[in-house]
């Protein structure tokens, strides 16, 4: 699964604002409403404007009640049908985090950014005017609802613009913010008094967010051609993981009909550590943070005295008081905005309590037709800001302090990556559900560099998150991907981003990628286990890096730990270990495994060098 505690930068945008790359990507000019672009929906009337693919455009469309206030950790509740005609022009308030560009902040901006007045969706689609909108069976539309990553705890519906995949691919694409960090996933007793519902009580209001946007689908798509009947979720990262959730969530049975998971994964949290005493993260450890704090309690054994001593009323009053500021200043710890909190929860109402994997493997799941698949460098991208691998030469440049271990960790981590997040579950999807699952490796690695300090494609290569543009066919996601798309590599992506278009287009359209929606590209197969060579999933790259191809080769976590112990780049065995710890980082291992993999010698190293040593010692 991938790593549950995103706690690097996350963004190709912010890899480059690091390395100084600065310029590109302008802001573009205040959009003016479009007569053409006026639809008749239950909620209401609305109006948008034409973006700059020719596709219209509507931002800021409420889905749901503003949870604030009483309906804070609260399931959503369905927005009320507003009067008049709504200027949709611009998205909607993100949802509370850390300020970063991912959050659409400057660069240089602290603090935290959004309100919980947040659930609000865009829409985008083909130009029609009003009396051209399909509306019957069979010509409406497949819709494509996006739910964006960063770790749950960052990012929003506007960073990126759908109007070119919906142009190009003839889809609707629907993209929502949905609650974060501890306002999304908060699982506590004293949150399930009298008058709760089952989603209210659950946890999971993130997750609930994600399944009321689908209701809002059902109810309202059709206004903009969109045929409710064919829904496609995707996702990457943190939004591919929630696309799994849906998967598993009975609440979400029918609400839509494929799923895209984009170097997501299966990781959720089991109830118990979301919500008790001795997880460092669940809402327990968080009340108590909040009342030393605020100064109510002078130290955490104080404070949980001062807990007990208050009935489930007053803990509630005391959460609801709260500044959406101390909430997430409770839970800060990570950089680039990002930090660690418990999400997906097992609760058994909204996700079931057993393990992922025991529900797929009798196939009690909503079983839809899935493609998945990950980058051939994930790990790359938070490697580069990790100074025991990398040195910032005048603090501008990033530089492999050992290039050797520099490619074999990334490569033994993104390897790891794809056993858990793409080889294990299609794997296990393809038994139970039979040839409707796909897989893909993203392979683009033409990044710019600089001759002779700078290697763009080694250091950066085909990493997390840099798929994202092609699949929209939208290169300025901020002021530094400028430097990032050149005039170069451009020919490149462009042609590798038109036929991503057309392949998750024609998923949306037929639940299989195909031929593209031209039928003029290699045929994307079903993952297939019938022999070792069979065709497993399709390569991803730009024609001078071979192009599209179907490969085979997949992972298990075992033969990534037996690579590591043979990788000649890794031939001392500090190094060794230095990769297995990471793996275990990353929750790819166990800190057995890690323990055990080179004897007492990892052991050794990890006690005395590394400041997380008790886990390697079986203590964490």
């Amino acid at each position: 699964m991938p790593p549950p505690r995103p706690f690097r930068i996350p963004c190709a945008c912010l890899v480059l604002a690091a390395l100084s790359l600065a310029c590109g990507g302008g802001e573009s000019a205040n959009p003016v409403a479009d007569p053409s672009s006026r639809r008749d929906l239950p909620a209401g009337q609305v109006v948008g404007y034409t973006g700059p693919y020719g596709a219209h455009a509507w931002q800021g469309i409420p889905y749901a009640e503003p949870p604030e206030g009483d309906l804070r950790w609260r399931a959503p509740r369905p927005a009320a049908r507003w009067s008049g005609v709504r200027e949709a022009l611009a998205p909607g308030s993100a949802c509370p985090q850390y300020a970063s560009v991912y959050a659409g902040a400057d660069r240089d901006a602290e603090g935290i950014v959004g309100s919980e007045d947040c659930l609000y969706l865009d829409v985008y689609a083909p130009r029609f005017e009003p009396g051209a909108v399909p509306a019957a069976d069979g010509e409406r539309l497949p819709v494509m609802l996006w739910i964006h990553g960063g770790g749950n705890t960052i990012g929003n519906s506007g960073f990126y613009d759908g109007g070119k995949l919906a142009a190009s691919g003839d889809v609707v694409v629907v993209a929502i913010n949905y609650r974060l960090g501890p306002l999304g996933w908060f699982r506590h007793a004293a949150l399930r008094g009298a008058g709760t519902t089952a989603g209210d009580r659950s946890g999971n209001y993130g997750t609930l967010d994600t399944i009321r946007a689908l209701h809002w689908v059902q109810e309202n798509i059709a206004a903009f051609g969109g045929d409710p009947s064919r829904v496609t979720v995707f996702g990457e990262s943190a939004g591919g993981g929630n696309v799994g959730a849906l998967l598993l969530s009975r609440e979400a049975s029918g609400l839509f009909q494929r799923a895209i998971i984009q170097s997501g994964g299966f990781g959720f949290t089991r109830a118990e550590e979301a919500e008790s005493y001795g997880f460092e993260q669940s809402s327990a450890e968080g009340l108590v943070r909040l009342l030393v704090a605020d100064g109510t309690s002078a130290d955490r054994v104080a404070a949980r005295r001062h807990v007990e001593s208050l009935d489930y009323a007053e803990v509630e009053a005391y959460l609801r008081g709260k500044p959406t500021e101390a909430i997430l200043a409770a839970y800060k710890n990570g950089d680039g905005g990002m930090y660690d909190v418990p999400t997906r929860i097992r609760d058994g109402y909204v996700l079931p309590r057993q393990e992922p994997i025991a529900r797929f493997r009798r196939g009690a799941y909503n079983q839809v037709p899935v493609m998945l698949g990950t980058n051939r460098d994930e790990n790359k991208i938070f490697m580069l800001f990790d100074e025991e691998l990398v040195e910032w030469r005048f603090g501008l440049i990033p530089t492999p302090r050992d290039e050797d271990r520099y490619l074999a960790q990334a490569e033994h981590q993104s390897n790891a990556w794809k056993a858990r997040s793409v080889d294990a579950p299609a794997s296990l999807l393809r038994q139970v559900q039979g040839p409707t699952v796909y897989a893909y490796r993203w392979d683009w690695d033409e990044e710019p560099g600089i001759p002779l300090l700078l290697d763009g494609p080694a250091l950066v290569g085909a990493s997390h998150g840099l798929e994202i543009p092609f699949v929209f066919g939208h290169w300025d996601l901020g002021p530094e991907t400028g430097r990032l798309f050149v005039r170069w590599n451009r020919g490149g992506r462009e042609v590798l981003s038109r036929q991503m278009i057309s392949y998750w287009a024609q998923f949306a359209h037929a639940g299989a990628p195909g031929r593209g929606r031209g039928g003029d590209l290699p045929e994307w197969p079903a993952w297939d286990d019938s022999s070792p060579d069979a065709p497993r999933y399709l390569v991803l790259d730009t024609p001078a890096d071979g192009g599209l191809r179907t490969a085979s080769q997949t992972w298990r976590i075992a033969d990534v730990v037996a690579d590591i112990g043979r990788d000649p780049r890794l031939a001392d065995a500090r190094d060794q270990c230095a990769v297995l710890r990471n793996l275990t980082d990353w929750d790819y291992i166990d800190p057995e495994e890690y323990a055990s993999a080179n004897g007492a010698v990892c052991a050794r190293y990890a006690l005395d060098e590394y400041p997380w040593s008790d886990v390697a010692a079986g203590g964490g």
